[in-house]
C-alpha cells in the first residue's frame, strides 16, 4: 500500500522538481483561497466570484495548445523557469493592491488571466519533462508522487490560508505565495538541460493539429480526457464554497472545506502502492470520476458541516484515483515527441473543466442558491461520466499489458538507453 520511492531514489532531477513543485503548489494553494476571499469582501457576488473561471478560459485555450507546441520544440527547463519566475511578479502585484487602502477589483481578474496563461505555458512543459528525468518502469510509482506532491500542498496551503486571511490579512497570503516562487526557481535552475526530441516540429498551428490528430485516433486517450472535463465542468463546486460556509452558519470551516478535497486526495497517494498492480487503467479512470460526482452530491445535500467535509474529502480521493490512473495512461503510451502537444492538450482537459465549471456553479447558485449548484452538479456528472463509458468503448478495454502503443514507447525507451 506505500508509495514506491524507486523514482526518488534512482533520479536527483526529479527529486529537485519534486522539492520545486512542493514549495510552489504550497504557495499557489495560498492565493488559490485568497483571491475569491478578496473578490467576495469586494464584491458580495457569487458570480464575480464564479467570473474568475471565465477570465482565465480565453488564455487556457490559447495557451495551453501552444505551450504544448513549445514544450516539444524548445528547452523544457527554461520555460519553466521563465514561467515560474512571471508567476512570482503576478503575486508581487497581488501583494501590493492588497496593500492599498482601497484595493481594486480589475487587479485580480486581470492577474488571474495572465497567470492562467503562464499555467498554460508551464504546465506541458512540466507534464513532458518528467518522463525524460523518470526511467519508463518507474513511471507508475513517478505519478503517485508527484500526486501526494500535488496533495500535500493542498492540504496544507488552504488550511493555512484559512487561519492567515482570517487571522493576519490578504497581504501575508499573497506575500508567501512570492516567496514560494523565488524558492521554486532556485530549485529549477539547477536541473538538467531538457533540449527539444530531434523529431520535435517546430511550434506552429500544423504542430498543433499534428498533435490533435493523434489525440483523436487514440480513443482510449480521447476518452480520458472527455471523462475529466465532464466530472470537471459538471462538479466542481470550489467557486462557491465560501458561500457554502456561510449557508451552514460556519465561517470558520472555509479552509477546511478547501483542503478536503487534496485531503481525501494526499490519503490516495499515501496508500498508493496499490496502483502498480492495476493494469485496465481505463475502467478506474470512470469507476473514480463517476463517484466523484456523486460524492459532490452528497456534499450538496448534507446540512451538516462535518459531513460536507467528509464527502469533500471522499470527492478528493476519487479524483486522485482518476488522476493517477490518467498520468499512466498518458506517459506510458504517448511518443516523446509528440508528449508536449499532447500535454497542451491533457492540460486543457483538466483546466478547461474546473474554469468553466466555476462559471457554471457560481452562476447556478445566483439563480437556484448554493447547494442546488453543488448536488445537481455532482448528479449531472456521474450521468455524463456512465454515457462516455459506453459511447468509447476502447476506453473501458484498455489494458497496459497488451496495448501496442505501450509497447511502442517501451521499445523507445529501451532504444534510446542503448
Amino acid at each position: 500500500m506505500l508509495p514506491d520511492l524507486a523514482p526518488w531514489r534512482a533520479s536527483r532531477d526529479f527529486r529537485r522538481l519534486w522539492y520545486s513543485g512542493l514549495v510552489s503548489n504550497f504557495g499557489s494553494f495560498l492565493t488559490f483561497v485568497a483571491l475569491p476571499v478578496q473578490l467576495k469582501e469586494l464584491t458580495g457576488s457569487a458570480a464575480a466570484v464564479g467570473a474568475i473561471g471565465a477570465v482565465e478560459l480565453i488564455p487556457l485555450l490559447v495557451f495551453g495548445l501552444y505551450g504544448g507546441a513549445l514544450a516539444d520544440a524548445w528547452d523544457k527547463r527554461k520555460l519553466i523557469v521563465w514561467t515560474e519566475a512571471g508567476q512570482g511578479l503576478l503575486s508581487a502585484a497581488l501583494l501590493l493592491n492588497a496593500l492599498l487602502p482601497e484595493p481594486a477589483v480589475w487587479p485580480l481578474y486581470v492577474v488571474a488571466a495572465l497567470s492562467s496563461a503562464l499555467v498554460s505555458v508551464q504546465r506541458p512543459a512540466l507534464d513532458s519533462l518528467w518522463p525524460r528525468i523518470v526511467a519508463h518502469d518507474h513511471l507508475p510509482a513517478a505519478a503517485s508522487l508527484n500526486s501526494f506532491r500535488w496533495t500535500l500542498g493542498g492540504v496544507a496551503g488552504p488550511a493555512l490560508a484559512g487561519v492567515v486571511v482570517a487571522y493576519a490579512g490578504l497581504g501575508w497570503a499573497y506575500g508567501a505565495d512570492l516567496l514560494t516562487f523565488v524558492v521554486s526557481v532556485a530549485l529549477i535552475v539547477r536541473i538538467a538541460a531538457a533540449p527539444a526530441s530531434h523529431e520535435a516540429a517546430k511550434p506552429s498551428l500544423r504542430a498543433i493539429a499534428e498533435g490533435a490528430r493523434y489525440a483523436w485516433s487514440r480513443k482510449e486517450l480521447l476518452g480520458t480526457y472527455a471523462v475529466d472535463l465532464a466530472a470537471m465542468f459538471l462538479a466542481m463546486p470550489l467557486a462557491v464554497l465560501p458561500f457554502l460556509a456561510d449557508e451552514l452558519n460556519a465561517e470558520w470551516s472555509l479552509g477546511l472545506m478547501y483542503a478536503s478535497v487534496p485531503a481525501g486526495a494526499l490519503l490516495v497517494s499515501l496508500t498508493s502502492g496499490w496502483t502498480a498492480r492495476i493494469h485496465r487503467h481505463g475502467r478506474m479512470v470512470v469507476l473514480s470520476a463517476a463517484l466523484w460526482g456523486l460524492a459532490i452530491a452528497a456534499a450538496g445535500v448534507m446540512g451538516n458541516v462535518w459531513l460536507v467535509l467528509l464527502f469533500l474529502t471522499v470527492a478528493g480521493g476519487c479524483d486522485m484515483v482518476s488522476g493517477i490512473f490518467r498520468g499512466i495512461m498518458w506517459n506510458q503510451t504517448i511518443p516523446d515527441e509528440l508528449r508536449g502537444r499532447l500535454a497542451g492538450i491533457e492540460l486543457l482537459s483538466y483546466s478547461v473543466g474546473p474554469t468553466v465549471g466555476q462559471v457554471r456553479s457560481g452562476a447556478l447558485a445566483a439563480w437556484w442558491g448554493v447547494r442546488t449548484s453543488v448536488w445537481s452538479g455532482g448528479v449531472l456528472c456521474a450521468g455524463a461520466v456512465g454515457l462516455l463509458a459506453l459511447c468509447l468503448p476502447k476506453l473501458m478495454t484498455y489494458d497496459a499489458r497488451t496495448d501496442e502503443h505501450a509497447a511502442q514507447v517501451r521499445e523507445q525507451r529501451a532504444a534510446a538507453r542503448v
